[in-house]
């Protein structure tokens, strides 16, 4: 650990955690105790996306964003970031860059949505079966492997590099080639449980290992800030910069479930469950696939296609109304299943899979808690999912997302999983980024930067007095997805 873990006051040491999303770069400057001492947020140009399903952003803006962004956070520190002592950048899983010999951009990013190369990752899948069936993941129609045979194809000689977001990034912070992290590298066909890109896959489709970069864990040290990146983003020379994660991956760090048994329950658009095991668990349905913890753990996670959409319908003005009166009229008269989608892919695999409603709804607050009740169910389907597969789900179910902002909703949850739910203040991915830039700076290892810097939250505690007709009204639930034919 750092001595400066021991200092107090203005000069206590601070990591930057940097959040490259789709539309914007969000920098923190957190310090030892966990407390944001800056931040700082930049615009992105929304990506182009082409009826042939292409997704494109330019690349060249994320420097600047992510240049202006640490200046300013740095500009509003005590020591104007002289006391920054590493950063760690994270992205969207699945975006690539292809470089030429100087790291530049040959052309856009092809976005983690792109699907361009489906044929390609089809082929994918198919040469490398037996190795995708022991890391229990798939290559599917948007992962970054295709597109970057599809970057050899469209670029030939002129190709030196395939980089990912945080790559390309490190480049401008370090003034040479950086490492990628095995969560960014997952998806362009990096096995993390053998330790190495698929090569079979790639000599196969003619792409030669060495546009790949060297792959090493998250949080490990992939060089220091330059001179140069320095005068541009407030950052002093010698700063290390660390390797961080995906966005997602991220994020989960940023609730603290980062030992085995600790989950966390995203309630964005979707509902996404993510975790740590022990051991690399296979789901035969494919619903559950795994990165890999920076301690060699594993980070297994599924997502479903529904979540805080079940509400796009409503007016966010009036929200907090109907909480209250969701709150107060007690569990809903009818099961609603809020899926706005065709088929489900988490906690069960069906495209058949269609929302549904029992009855009419009494009335507007009746109609509202169905709906929160519907996607609470969802989740306590994925954690038994879980628990079916061997996986240990211990202590609250960690919180995250903009669903969990809501008192009622989080009550319901925590009374249908019967367990108490943990709320953090900053469980997004620029903080994971925080995280990760303190391990091995600041602290020996992630768990011990996560016990130190996030907080003990807020604990959620189940309502006794609706469990039992929640707990009854969740069996009539799975029982409405058996008769359908949709869960096992």
């Amino acid at each position: 650990m750092s001595s400066g873990a021991c200092l107090s006051g203005d000069a206590r040491p601070v990591v930057a955690g940097v959040d490259v999303a789709t539309a914007s770069v969000r920098v923190l400057c957190v310090d030892d105790r966990g407390r944001v001492r800056a931040e700082a947020r930049e615009h992105l140009p929304a990506p182009e996306r082409g009826a042939d399903g292409t997704s494109e952003q330019d690349a060249r803006r994320w420097w600047p964003a992510v240049r202006s962004a640490l200046r300013r956070a740095t500009n509003a520190l005590p020591s104007h970031g002289r006391e920054v002592v590493a950063v760690a950048v994270c992205a969207t899983s699945g975006t690539i860059v292809p470089t030429g010999q100087d790291g530049e951009p040959l052309g856009p990013a092809l976005m983690y949505d792109d699907r361009r190369a489906a044929d390609l990752n089809a082929e994918a899948q198919r040469l490398g079966s037996a190795r995708w069936a022991a890391l229990g993941l798939s290559v599917g129609p948007t992962a970054a492997l295709g597109r970057a045979v599809w970057c050899r194809r469209t670029y030939g000689a002129r190709l030196r590099h395939v980089l990912h977001t945080p790559e390309l990034i490190g480049r401008r912070l370090t003034g040479g080639p950086v490492p990628a992290d095995w969560s960014h590298a997952l998806k362009t066909g990096y096995d993390a449980r053998a330790g190495e890109w698929a090569h079979e896959v790639f000599t196969a489709l003619d792409l030669p290992l060495d546009l790949l970069p060297a792959v090493r864990p998250p949080g490990t040290a992939a060089g220091v800030v330059g001179a140069e990146a320095s005068g541009a983003t407030g950052l002093p020379v010698g700063c290390s910069v660390r390797l961080g994660m995906t966005d997602g991956c991220a994020g989960q760090l940023a609730t603290g479930a980062v030992e085995p048994g600790r989950f966390v329950g995203v309630l964005g658009t979707t509902y996404v469950l993510k975790g740590v095991s022990v051991d690399l668990v296979h789901d035969p349905a494919g619903a559950l696939y795994s990165h890999r913890h920076p301690d060699g753990w594993w980070l297994p996670g599924g997502a479903s296609n529904t979540g805080g959409e079940a509400l796009a319908d409503v007016d966010p003005d009036r929200l907090a109304a109907l909480d209250r009166a969701a709150a107060f009229r007690g569990p809903a008269s009818f099961l609603h299943y809020p899926l706005r989608r065709e088929g489900e892919r988490f906690p069960f695999v069906s495209g058949a899979a269609r929302g549904f409603a029992t009855a009419p709804a009494q009335d507007e607050a009746d109609a509202h808690r169905a709906a929160l009740e519907g996607v609470a169910f969802v989740e306590r389907l994925a954690v038994e999912r879980v628990g079916e597969l061997g996986i240990a789900v211990s202590g609250p179910l960690h919180a995250a997302g903009g669903g969990s902002r809501s008192p009622v909703w989080s009550a319901i949850r925590a009374t249908v999983l019967d367990r108490p739910v943990r709320l953090v203040e900053r469980a997004e991915t620029a903080y994971g980024a925080a995280l990760l830039a303190a391990t091995g700076t600041l602290y020996e290892d992630l768990p011990t930067s996560a016990a130190a810097m996030v907080g003990p939250g807020v604990l959620v505690e189940p309502v006794a007095a609706e469990r039992a007709a929640l707990d009854d009204a969740y069996q009539c639930f799975r029982a409405e997805l058996q008769r359908r034919g949709w869960l096992a």
